[in-house]
């Protein structure tokens, strides 16, 4: 019989060869985001609860540094709690992350939401008005993509049903992507 963890070690392993199949959306996606920055535009990150703390730490990887000493990229996470709980208070919690990017996208900009389920109304708020106002969308979502499957750009679906997988899942595509807009900058 199996232990809990030689489950959880054997689920992980059998995911990544699923994952290898999304490399080529990786490159396209990395090269989105190249043009983006040569507008100047920024990358906008959001998600709620684990998901956030994956949009923060994809942001502060670009925007801080990820291997290697290079200039800052403009990226950033949504996750401003005094903007969150204004605009939860004032608005509704399914606004926190539309009144920012209503706020802070413009046209060329990207958003990427972070959601295991792809069934929450601020994410898909979120994305429906970056849509509307010229943003660039990306979804790292899970199990069947739930009601945000097919509403973005870009779509990095991790095929599991376990919300630890799935974001273990997310974690290694967009340190992926780090290591390859890393490659691709001068120091």
């Amino acid at each position: 019989m199996k232990t809990l963890l030689d489950q959880s070690i054997q689920q992980s392993l059998e995911l990544l060869p699923k994952l290898a199949a999304l490399a080529p959306t990786l490159e396209r996606l990395g090269q989105a985001i190249f043009a983006c920055w040569e507008k100047p535009g920024k990358l906008l990150m959001a998600g709620n609860g684990g998901s956030m703390a994956d949009a923060m730490h994809f942001a502060e990887e670009l925007s801080v540094r990820f291997r290697r000493n290079r200039k800052a990229l403009a990226a950033m996470a949504l996750s401003d709690v005094a903007v969150i709980t204004c605009a939860g208070n004032d608005f509704g919690y399914e606004t926190i992350f539309e009144r920012q990017v209503e706020a802070l996208g413009n046209p060329g900009d990207m958003l990427f939401v972070f959601t295991t389920s792809g069934n929450s109304v601020n994410i898909l708020r979120a994305i429906d008005l970056a849509k509307s106002r010229g943003l660039v969308t990306v979804a790292l979502l899970g199990k069947d993509g739930g009601l945000a499957h097919g509403r973005c750009d870009f779509e990095l679906l991790i095929p599991s049903d376990q919300t630890a997988r799935i974001q273990e899942g997310h974690k290694l595509l967009f340190h992926t992507l780090c290591e390859w807009i890393d490659s691709r900058l001068k120091v």
